[in-house]
């Protein structure tokens, strides 16, 4: 009776182990299926190595972009002097971009440039969407782009929707600007600060500003979206 028991014990053990193997196989190919569909609809705009994918115009062109734009430990440091920006190689439309950005030391001023349209200038043709502390998330209508919501025509400028959401400076921020057809929804800290609905452009390059002082921008990617 005793080596009966046993046995039993043993038999239970043995199916409770190969239940568990089972389950674990299960839910770690269900992970590698989910991390296998975000590797496919993401594109990784910076690298956290070097800038190689990013095209750079400066105010001043006999100043080095290297001197203005460089990479430290996986971060964008942008100095914001001179003015400027970093742009990609490629045209982008129906997105969702993510990046996150946060001030060194003195908050200050920048901003994020969607459906950027050529040829290189200081300002192009694009919608920029605000870093300015205490106005992160408004828009700015650079060089005759449009949207409905832009009815103050003395102004470039259109406000945000909510009360800031940033963060203090030395911590860092996440800005998400969804573009879908001819729609710019821009996100701060998760919070939707404004939208831009009948804008004028639908696709372009994207860019990072140099506008004044130092800015630390990392974890620069987008998300593809259905059309």
């Amino acid at each position: 009776m005793k080596n009966r028991v046993s046995q039993f014990a043993t038999f239970l053990v043995i199916i409770f182990l190969v239940n568990s193997f089972s389950s674990s196989a299960q839910s770690g190919g269900k992970k590698a299926k989910s991390q296998k569909n975000l590797k496919k609809d993401t594109v990784e705009l910076f690298n956290g190595k070097d800038l190689n994918n990013w095209v750079f115009q400066l105010k001043d062109a006999s100043v080095d972009p290297k001197t203005v734009f460089n990479v430290q430990n996986g971060v964008i440091h942008i100095s914001g002097n001179p003015f400027g920006y970093m742009r990609t190689k490629d045209i982008y439309s129906d997105y969702r971009l993510h990046v996150e950005w946060r001030w060194p030391s003195e908050p200050t001023n920048s901003g994020v440039f969607v459906h950027v349209q050529k040829p290189d200038v200081i300002w192009p043709k694009c919608i920029e969407c605000n870093l300015q502390t205490g106005n992160a998330g408004g828009f700015v209508c650079m060089n005759g782009a449009e949207m409905d919501e832009h009815t103050d025509k003395s102004k470039l400028s259109v406000k945000k929707l909510a009360v800031s959401s940033e963060k203090p400076a030395g911590e860092w921020n996440i800005m998400e600007v969804a573009c879908k057809a001819n729609t710019i929804e821009v996100f701060v800290n998760g919070v939707l600060q404004n939208k831009g609905t009948n804008v004028s452009l639908s696709k372009g390059h994207i860019c990072l500003q140099s506008e004044g002082k130092d800015i630390e921008i990392r974890n620069v990617f987008l998300n593809k979206l259905s059309k």
